[in-house]
């Protein structure tokens, strides 16, 4: 069997690049044309021109709240899914509520098929699923993708445990997808029950997070254990990958997707290594997300990946992004902070730390200079107070910590 699913995966970055923004105006100009909620939020916009990741940087970034709203004045989709190809489709509904079809007539929905190879779950392997089939998207997410990678799927679903083990005892699958925990209740419940499940060699998990002291513990039980990223409006995002039998740090980007970093509350990328938002785009004619927010912050590896897969790394999920506070009855928002840092001379970068004195919330800005620059303190105040209609003080840090944090909610809310 190939190491790679295809060559798509080792090809030249910059073709790959070229391939993605020669594909991006003509689809773009696509559903301007037949779905109303893009024509309308692309109407101002000179589509035949978005050729570059700078160009796609202007069009505003969609993020959950504001697809919510539409759905909920136009359900099911908001007017973002093209109807005439949703004869045949499921929909589904993932927490919120949001609402996702899944269009008829693609193997691969959900880009899943690149996960499971790299996991080393292909033809001859049978994947014993533990995800939701119902309602949400999870559960035929990855087993649409097993099936395209080659694999056979028992769709065991969520719950019934014992009944589980007992079916997994009896056809003997060779890998696991689900949950990175449900795998460690499935094995503990086959030894409590004294049923052999030895035959689980390999695993595949989403919706949580793979602990390494998870992973160590299922690779002592025999089982070589990776995980992937995925939403369930996006499907399979990035997906980690072996190099010498080993997982590889950082994930590898799913094939015909235009991944971003941009600064929490905004709209604008970061620099590489830098955390932030991951905001995506697809290609997906049936329900096309561009430039969606995925409210999770990650941040760009820059160092090719050893497995030999070419497509940009990111660090996978490292926290959410949305940090809207509360300060004094009134909501700060991190564009308000960014707007602060825009507008005072020197500033490379800052963040409201959020506090309680006495009984009374206060904020200080933590700003770090541009190198050898002079800040004036005094003036940012009275920006920070003009932009966010509240009084804090200003801290001058030599350097701030590159965990993507605009606004740090110190309070202790159990008090």
């Amino acid at each position: 069997m190939s190491k790679y699913l295809d060559d798509l995966e080792i090809r030249d970055p910059r073709s790959r690049e070229r391939a993605l923004f020669r594909r991006l105006p003509k689809f773009l100009a696509e559903i301007s044309e037949t779905i109303p909620g893009w024509k309308q939020r692309l109407r101002k916009f000179e589509v035949a021109t978005v050729r570059s990741r700078e160009a796609l940087a202007q069009i505003p970034v969609l993020r959950k709240p504001e697809l919510m709203e539409a759905q909920q004045k136009k359900p099911p989709f908001g007017n973002f899914a093209n109807k005439a190809m949703l004869a045949g489709a499921r929909y589904f509904m993932s927490p919120g509520p949001v609402w996702e079809p899944q269009a008829a007539g693609h193997d691969d929905h959900w880009g899943g098929a690149r996960a499971f190879h790299a996991a080393g779950i292909m033809k001859g392997d049978l994947v014993h699923c533990s995800l939701s089939y119902h309602m949400t998207p999870g559960g035929l997410m990855l087993d649409t993708g097993a099936r395209a990678a080659g694999a056979s799927v028992f769709p065991a679903g969520i719950g019934n445990t014992e009944a589980q083990v007992e079916a997994a005892a009896a056809i003997r699958p060779t890998a696991y997808a689900g949950t990175p925990d449900f795998l460690k209740i499935l094995l503990d419940k086959a030894s409590e029950m004294g049923a052999d499940l030895s035959s689980i060699r390999k695993g595949l998990v989403s919706g949580g997070a793979l602990f390494p002291s998870m992973r160590d513990e299922y690779r002592e039980r025999g089982v070589n254990v990776m995980q992937c990223y995925a939403t369930a409006d996006l499907g399979i995002i990035a997906y980690e990958s072996l190099h010498r039998g080993r997982p590889l740090p950082g994930m590898v980007v799913n094939e015909n997707l235009i991944v971003e970093i941009v600064r929490p509350g905004t709209d604008e990328p970061v620099a590489h290594g830098e955390v932030g938002e991951l905001v995506v785009t697809n290609f997906n004619p049936a329900y096309p997300l561009i430039r969606f927010g995925t409210g999770d912050l990650s941040a760009v590896l820059d160092e090719p990946s050893p497995c030999g897969r070419t497509n940009l790394r990111i660090k996978g999920w490292m926290g959410r992004a949305d940090q809207r506070t509360k300060v004094k009855g009134m909501f700060v928002d991190p564009k308000q902070i960014d707007e602060v840092v825009k507008k005072s001379r020197g500033v490379a970068r800052a963040r409201l730390v959020v506090s309680r004195s006495g009984t009374n919330d206060s904020m200080v800005l933590h700003v770090e200079p541009h190198k050898d620059a002079s800040i004036d303190g005094a003036a940012i105040e009275k920006l920070l107070a003009a932009v966010t209609k509240l009084k804090g003080s200003v801290e001058i840090a030599d350097s701030l910590p590159n965990d993507g944090k605009v606004i740090d909610d110190q309070r202790d809310y159990s008090k």
